[in-house]
């Protein structure tokens, strides 16, 4: 079976895939006819796909999160790759295909990451803020075992969100020793509180986002983890005018930098500056390194990043 990564443009294929989205629209033409705008995955990579004339009975066949057998074709639109469906139907039990298949996952075992954020909470001197990280952790539950960071941009695939952690986690302890001016505890705090929400914002199923949670439309992850550590110091008698409260809070709520980016507030504290920064050093970086592992190696050149302002990355041969 020929994997997401490796098709390229012209290539005729068949193969097993996942629908990680699928979602009915109509044609611009004189008689609107509809088609499936869907996006096909594998655990290496994703590409762009179009079924076009879709019948009333596709519609009752084919839905998100179910693999598929395609015959397809590979063209090339507005510069991206992408597959026009041939031929598709459900895959079938005697195919011998699981879903498990083709979800990507972090490069590091869930088990380990989890080790690595747990150890890194019982680092943390201040025995008020390691008690609000760890109220904090346990809303989060099990989810953390398996979700995603986000739905498209970065880390959106199984057990991303606490690979995300673990890596920002990594960064802030090198910043800690070289900035020594520098709360090592509130970075931890917010380095593992920053998106601890993530889980009630999204609906995600073996790390694929099908949808985001009414809390998660409505109020979004950073002001639900602001309540929740307002919670948790209500909860453990620590008082919510306290800088420590007040601090982490900040944390939370200014991580993305500006108001346009979901921040209501611009980061005021050093350790919330160096906050954004790890946040979005590793976001982006993991953006770049995904778009390469998931590019063919015959390409110079990855698909635009949206998160980079939608420029490609070039493969240096040094």
């Amino acid at each position: 079976m020929t994997l997401i990564k490796q098709l390229t443009n012209q290539d005729d294929f068949t193969g097993y895939y996942l629908l990680k989205e699928l979602e009915v629209k109509l044609t611009n033409g004189t008689t609107p006819r509809d088609y499936f705008d869907i996006v096909l995955c594998d655990a290496s990579g994703q590409m762009a796909a179009k079924f076009w004339d879709v019948t009333p009975t596709d519609k009752e066949t084919f839905f998100p999160m179910g693999l598929v057998k395609v015959q397809g074709v590979v063209q090339t639109y507005r510069e991206k790759l992408q597959i026009k469906i041939i031929r598709m139907r459900p895959a079938e039990p005697e195919d011998g295909v699981a879903l498990t298949d083709f979800i990507r996952s972090a490069p590091i075992a869930p088990v380990d990451l989890l080790h690595a954020i747990n150890q890194a909470k019982l680092s943390i001197a201040d025995e008020e803020i390691r008690s609000i990280v760890d109220y904090c952790v346990s809303k989060a539950g099990d989810k953390l075992n398996h979700y995603p960071a986000a739905k498209t941009y970065h880390h959106a695939y199984f057990a991303g969100l606490a690979y995300h952690m673990a890596r920002m986690l990594e960064i802030g302890e090198f910043l800690c020793r070289q900035r020594p001016f520098l709360n090592a505890d509130l970075l931890k705090a917010g380095i593992i509180l920053h998106d601890i929400a993530k889980p009630e914002e999204m609906i995600a199923e073996l790390g694929i986002v099908t949808d985001y949670s009414l809390q998660g439309k409505l109020i979004g992850h950073i002001s639900i983890a602001s309540g929740w550590i307002t919670e948790a110091a209500l909860a453990l008698g620590i008082d919510i005018e306290s800088e420590k409260v007040i601090g982490l809070r900040h944390l939370v709520l200014s991580h993305h930098n500006l108001g346009e980016w979901g921040s209501p507030v611009q980061p005021q504290t050093a350790e919330a500056v160096a906050l954004h920064y790890i946040d979005a050093m590793d976001a982006k970086l993991q953006m770049v390194e995904d778009a390469l592992d998931t590019t063919p190696q015959t390409e110079p050149w990855t698909p635009s990043i949206r998160g980079l302002e939608n420029k490609p990355i070039y493969r240096t041969k040094l």
